[in-house]
């Protein structure tokens, strides 16, 4: 399965990620440059570097430049000869990293357009999901995914792919076995699968956009109590979507309380964040940010919950940037009790742009802080219950995923007991963060 080839343009986007941690918006000025530029750039690759230059000079948070030299940059940009796209890249590249920020940053446009699929929460493929099978060593069918081509043609969890378009899978690595998958919407594949009591067989499949499923959720029964157990991997563009079925659901399962697990998610999309933010919250700020011109702007709730019902949220060391704006916005208002590790530490917001021949730029734009004001870049959310994983535990989770909102996960088996008690809307514990003095900022 292979991301989609959907493009998003600078006015569509803005992000919140972990890893590289992100929250980025885009702005009118790259679309516009990029028709300007376009002709000269098939013979100038002087004009990407200098478009690049113009957005970061336009938006990036810090006015100083992390004391650069900015104008300056431009003359020594312009100055050189370049001779290839991949010359002027590696000049881009090396000019944003004198700006000491790792969110502000060059893409070229293979890994522009994995942000951008990413960031749609679509792939173009067939619909499922594979592993290498431990016991096995073989490329085998974890699940396949709902409205996909896989679903309707009766691929079924466990079957085996034996070959992909008359190419044997043995030995073959999952990524290997991905680019063989991925291609255009509406062409054909043909997979031969292996099944149990069976013998092989073959199936011809044709692409097309498959919706990833960003949001899991299920009903718990802890005790005589219901409670629904909704895991957010990342906040993609459909995520928002996806969580208010998960609740819609689960409510009308009649759920004494949740549980959100945002363990392990990166972040993503700053609105999908937000919108997510107000099915949980009728009344309270979400998220406060601060622009490079010092302006403060706090986005607030509205009325829009979906659930009073007790929170209980799950964060770990890898929960960063859009899920630290949800959980801290959560705490600050008292609206769930925060179990886990201390969250990443990534409070910037970005503004992401395509760039003329199809790379993209992300830009730091601003700071963000909780509704309270409190800065967490760096620091990260220390959790209402703090209660981190051992090794053994960790490694547990990670070779068996099945085990997450059991009995057998730790932080979770907490949050039970945690919600179980009268008091959770004032979590025991709670570390009351100082205020920052500072303005805000937000990254991508």
């Amino acid at each position: 399965m292979n991301q989609s080839v959907k493009h998003y343009s600078p006015l569509q986007a803005v992000l919140i990620g972990g890893a590289i941690a992100t929250t980025a918006t885009v702005s009118v000025f790259a679309p516009v440059w990029t028709r300007c530029v376009l002709a000269a750039l098939e013979d100038s690759p002087k004009a990407l570097v200098d478009q690049v230059w113009q957005l970061v000079n336009s938006e990036y948070v810090d006015g100083s430049f992390n004391q650069q030299d900015w104008l300056a940059m431009r003359h020594t940009l312009l100055g050189k000869k370049y001779s290839s796209q991949e010359q002027a890249y590696e000049a881009i590249r090396e000019a944003l990293q004198k700006l000491g920020d790792p969110y502000t940053r060059f893409m070229d446009p293979q890994e522009y357009q994995a942000l951008s699929s990413q960031t749609a929460g679509e792939v173009s493929g067939i619909g499922i999901r594979m592993e290498i099978n431990d016991k096995t060593q073989r490329l085998t069918v974890l699940e396949t995914i709902e409205n996909s081509p896989a679903l309707a043609a009766g691929v079924k969890s466990g079957d085996e792919i034996l070959a992909i378009d008359g190419k044997s899978t043995q030995q073959m690595s999952l990524e290997d076995a991905s680019e063989l998958i991925r291609g255009k919407i509406g062409t054909s594949i043909t997979i031969k699968l292996g099944r149990t009591g069976q013998s092989p067989f073959s199936l011809q499949l044709t692409r097309a956009i498959i919706e990833v499923p960003t949001v899991r959720y299920t009903l718990k029964r802890e005790g005589n109590r219901r409670v629904g157990y909704i895991r957010l991997r990342e906040f993609s563009g459909h995520a928002s979507e996806q969580m208010r079925r998960a609740i819609q659901d689960l409510n009308s399962e009649n759920v004494d309380a949740f549980v959100l697990d945002l363990r392990g998610n990166p972040g993503g999309l700053l609105n999908s964040s937000i919108e997510i933010a107000r099915m949980w919250l009728d009344n309270g700020g979400i998220v406060r940010t601060v622009k490079r011109t010092g302006g403060s702007e706090l986005t607030k709730a509205n009325r829009t919950a979906l659930t009073q019902r007790p929170l209980a949220i799950l964060v770990d060391g890898n929960s960063a940037s859009a899920s630290e704006i949800l959980t801290g916005a959560m705490k600050d208002n008292n609206r769930a009790v925060v179990i886990g590790s201390k969250t990443f530490g990534k409070a910037m917001v970005q503004s992401v742009h395509e760039l003329a021949d199809g790379s993209g730029l992300a830009v730091t734009i601003a700071h963000y802080y909780t509704p309270d004001g409190t800065d967490i870049n760096k620091k990260g959310i220390i959790p209402d219950i703090k209660l981190d994983l051992t090794a053994a535990q960790q490694r547990q989770l990670a070779n068996n995923p099945n085990l997450l909102g059991t009995e057998k996960d730790p932080q979770y088996a907490r949050a039970i007991t945690a919600l179980s008690t009268q008091n959770f809307a004032q979590p025991p514990g709670r570390i009351n963060q100082p205020m920052s003095s500072g303005g805000m900022d937000l990254k991508f």
